[in-house]
């Protein structure tokens, strides 16, 4: 029988509100703890529990999360501050905070029931993902049979519920099949630990069996309902902060991570090549002429990347306050620039750690987990850079979008 969404109860409200400076700090605090957790995390390829203990103590993975749950509904701009901040330390602890905080604000789209399915009993419960759309499913009464295996699913060994993508056969011949989100209790799926990789080994990133189960109706979410910006748990969350389209959102989780490891990468550098002397002329790396270079090239691309983070997302919640749309050229632009994130930071490190010397090919230099982090990020297909590219410069020329990822 179907719950009258009035009708179901909603956990104690929390105590705990503390300001988006405040949360920021909160993160700084934990930088070296992560710093010396990084090399377990890529042993274990896993992000440490403890670090997952201290997110949620700390009140991080409620940022997004609705108010009705226990949330604080803050603005993305201090999500993606948060992120920047713990990548500094360790990507792979960033990055899982990313995509896992990031389901926070996509569980508030979900039909309510969903909603508290996950955090009627403890609003403290994690989310993982992948949304690859390789999913088997077959419409039955009241929602659809569904199996598959999956990759990439970070952080999932902490999580209680999983996301999965899959398509929806057509009702009707000719019509082409309709992509949802999948909600799954960890009673219904397995994880298949197999993430043996080149970088952001911590990110625990295994892949998802699903044997068979039966998802409800109400527990899917339409990824055109996404774009649209009108969702079933609108009705519920009404704040601006819902009425963002998800792909603005979620590309971002998985960008932003490797701008914050670039300001780590910088810091590190920095104090690394004070004592830098090199071997063959005698001159200090902090007098080499090459590296001051790359380093004044490395912080201003990370500063610019930053203000135009920020800009998007405050002229993003100005259209969602004023209940505007966000135009499609412009839904395209922001999503160029953020697939644009990873390819320039990645770049900027590998100028960095050319100036380390020998030094920089060991793996217990910081730069090189560094490196080998933010090339592995371009590997995400959301920042794949060339589609998204071609796509916009298209749109600049006149051509119509090929993307409604957006």
């Amino acid at each position: 029988m179907q719950q009258n969404v009035a009708s179901l109860p909603l956990p104690a409200e929390r105590l705990d509100s503390p300001t988006p400076a405040e949360l920021v700090e909160r993160a700084r605090a934990l930088l070296p703890a992560l710093a010396e957790r990084a090399a377990q995390a890529e042993r274990d390829m896993k992000v440490p529990d403890q670090t997952i203990a201290d997110f949620q103590q700390a009140g991080l993975f409620r940022v997004l999360q609705p108010k009705r749950y226990g949330g604080y509904e803050m603005d993305p701009q201090v999500f993606f501050d948060i992120q920047l901040v713990i990548a500094e330390a360790c990507m792979s602890s960033a990055w899982v905070y990313g995509v896992v905080a990031v389901h926070n604000w996509q569980l508030a789209l979900f039909d309510d029931r969903a909603q508290h399915d996950v955090w009627g009993e403890d609003d403290s419960v994690l989310t993982s993902s992948t949304y690859m759309p390789v999913a088997k499913v077959v419409p039955v009464e009241g929602g659809f049979q569904f199996s598959g295996r999956w990759g990439f699913s970070s952080g999932s060994e902490h999580c209680q519920w999983v996301l999965l993508g899959g398509l929806v056969p057509p009702k009707e011949a000719g019509q082409p099949p309709e992509y949802r989100t999948f909600l799954l209790p960890r009673s219904d799926y397995r994880i298949e630990r197999n993430w043996d990789v080149l970088g952001l080994r911590g990110t625990g990133s295994h892949d998802i069996v699903v044997d068979g189960c039966f998802v409800p109706e109400y527990r899917t979410h339409k990824s055109s309902d996404g774009f649209q910006c009108n969702s079933p748990g609108n009705a519920v969350n009404t704040a601006p902060l819902y009425r963002l389209p998800f792909a603005q959102i979620f590309v971002r989780a998985v960008s932003t991570a490797s701008l914050g490891a670039l300001q780590g990468a910088i810091n590190q550098f920095r104090a690394y090549s004070a004592k830098l002397v090199s071997i063959n002329t005698g001159q200090k790396t902090t007098e080499d002429t090459g590296a001051q270079m790359a380093c004044a090239e490395a912080q201003a691309a990370a500063d610019e990347m930053r203000v135009v983070l920020q800009r998007n997302f405050a002229n993003l919640m100005a259209l969602a306050r004023e209940g505007k749309p966000l135009p499609l050229e412009t839904r395209v632009e922001y999503r160029y620039q953020s697939a644009a994130v990873p390819e320039r930071c990645a770049a900027q490190v590998n100028r960095l750690l050319r100036y380390c010397g020998g030094r920089g090919i060991y793996l217990t230099n910081p730069l090189t987990r560094i490196f080998l982090d933010t090339h592995t990020a371009r590997a995400h297909v959301a920042n794949n850079l060339d589609p998204y590219g071609r796509n916009y410069g298209g749109m600049l020329m006149g051509q119509n979008n090929r993307d409604f990822f957006v």
